[in-house]
């Protein structure tokens, strides 16, 4: 790794995302390829999953894989995509764009290490947690400790398609700020897919504060207190059975 950043070498350090390895990854909800990253600006790695043909994973392919091609740009979410968290809707969002992507037949998800808690870093986020435990909003919570609202850049997302050749994608996300990032990186969004996810009894708050201070595009939170009634258990349930 260390020749990667040319460093002994006393040469300039490198930019942009630098393709490492391809490994086969099976998982519960289909087979995958995973594509390791490293992006040099920023110091992190980076992993996509893909599914089926979707243009130059091995360095071929066809004009029309490069289009349209079902993607997901998932903040990574430790609490949520590990720990199963029924704060937010990580965790399911996660699982549904796998299955979504399985069931197309080709797609791509692009897991964004280096964006827990819209960036502010795990710790941070925990504490931004506590203080949504003493009544603040998501929202609230981050500007109560000095932390940007939301600090996710997606320029390497777009780093990542643009070296798989994807030219055009259909957005799984109800984030407008990934479409818009996207847009100004040179990536095509043909069509943007809502991701909704049942809310429950634990998470609703968080996900109505989405939808009214972060523009996220969640119109099935309309039902109005019936949604109260529900517990995270059976909204997973729903999911599971889909």
């Amino acid at each position: 790794m260390t020749d990667n950043f040319a460093v002994l070498a006393g040469t300039a350090r490198r930019s942009g995302v630098e393709r490492v390895v391809i490994a086969p990854l099976p998982t519960v909800y289909g087979n995958f390829q995973a594509v390791g990253y490293l992006d040099h600006d920023r110091g992190e790695e980076q992993v996509v999953l893909v599914h089926g043909d979707v243009g130059d994973l091995a360095g071929a392919g066809g004009d029309a894989t490069k289009e349209g091609v079902l993607t997901r740009l998932h903040s990574e979410c430790l609490t949520g995509d590990a720990f199963g968290s029924t704060h937010c809707e990580c965790g399911d969002q996660l699982a549904a764009a796998l299955r979504a992507i399985v069931a197309e037949g080709r797609g791509i998800l692009v897991y964004l290490r280096g964006h827990e808690g819209r960036g502010i870093g795990l710790l941070a986020k925990l504490q931004a947690m506590k203080l949504q435990s003493e009544g603040l909003d998501t929202v609230e919570a981050n500007v109560a400790l000095g932390l940007p609202v939301d600090a996710r850049d997606y320029r390497v997302a777009a780093d990542i398609l643009h070296d798989l050749g994807v030219r055009s994608v259909r957005l799984l996300s109800n984030n407008p700020r990934k479409r818009e990032s996207l847009q100004r990186n040179g990536i095509k969004v043909a069509e943007q897919v809502p991701l909704l996810i049942p809310p429950c009894e634990e998470n609703l708050g968080y996900l109505l504060t989405k939808r009214e201070r972060l523009d996220h595009f969640l119109p099935h939170l309309d039902g109005g207190d019936w949604a109260k009634a529900i517990f995270c258990g059976t909204a997973q349930a729903a999911i599971t059975e889909e």
